[in-house]
């Protein structure tokens, strides 16, 4: 099987260019700004800025919803023992 190159162009018009798309990625920015500033995170240290009750659920950037977590357990919340499950 051929590897295929990544059409980033693509990708963005179709998916992360939306305003919803973007609404959400400003919201993760603004979180880990704020954790940057607090001093519990910082640049290329691995850590990922994490909400408590995610935003699609109704929550919110306070930071009382905000932790910091590694990158594979903030990711892979969805995973169990059988795989993926949506």
């Amino acid at each position: 099987m051929a590897k295929r190159d990544r059409d980033y162009k693509h990708e963005y018009a179709i998916y992360q260019g939306k305003p919803a798309q973007i609404k959400k990625r400003s919201q993760r920015n603004k979180a880990r700004r704020m954790m940057q500033k607090a001093g519990l995170v910082g640049l290329g240290d691995g850590k990922d800025v994490a909400h408590k009750k995610a935003i699609d659920n109704g929550g919110t950037n306070s930071r009382s919803n905000l932790t910091v977590q590694s990158p594979s357990k903030n990711r892979g919340w969805r995973k169990g023992k059988k795989g993926y499950s949506v």
